[in-house]
């Protein structure tokens, strides 16, 4: 079955699902290649909008049973029963700044998708969707190689889910205003 790789852009999930095929010999699945082949997206301003219902569709004729699935929109185009596992990245918000300001990200999307990330929108609806095969991985202030061995050890063990909570921390530094006001 798939294992799924998602988070918030900037979480590193490429570069992770890169080096986790090396090591797992499996093939990359990349959704936002597939609904960018497909022409799927939609220009909105600054951010592009897809059309999952298509792009889900797509995907399930594509799924191979042994293959590495990666992208943020997973828990909006895979269905549970094809997917074995999946792995949330979760990377501190304060972080993901830096990350968008290095992509170019204009001021608005890079607050829409840092506030995405204090509020677990993504996490929140991975794991709604796919419950008991959800797994949260705290990739913040840790190099390639430990979050691969965590990786791994969730993939073997079916265990090692991480609480996460970047909304406490975000209250706790009085900087709500920074993710969620213009």
């Amino acid at each position: 079955m798939a294992i799924v790789i998602t988070g918030n852009p900037g979480a590193g999930k490429h570069t992770i699902t890169k080096e986790l095929a090396r090591i797992l010999e499996l093939p990359i699945i990349d959704i936002n290649k597939i609904a960018k082949d497909a022409r799927l997206f939609e220009k909105n301003k600054d951010v592009n909008d897809v059309d999952t219902v298509k792009l889900e569709k797509i995907l399930e004729e594509e799924i191979s049973k042994n293959s590495l699935i990666v992208g943020h929109l997973a828990p909006y185009v895979l269905a549970k029963n094809n997917v074995k596992l999946v792995i949330i990245l979760r990377r501190n918000p304060y972080d993901l700044i830096s990350v968008y300001k290095k992509r170019k990200y204009s001021d608005e999307k890079s607050r829409n998708n840092a506030a995405s990330e204090v509020l677990g929108i993504i996490a929140h609806d991975t794991r709604s969707k796919f419950q008991e095969k959800a797994f949260q991985v705290n990739v913040s202030g840790k190099n390639i190689q430990e979050i691969i061995k965590k990786v791994k050890h969730i993939i073997s063990s079916n265990e090692g889910d991480e609480e996460v909570d970047w909304l406490g921390l975000v209250t706790k530094n009085n900087d709500l205003k920074k993710f969620f006001i213009d």
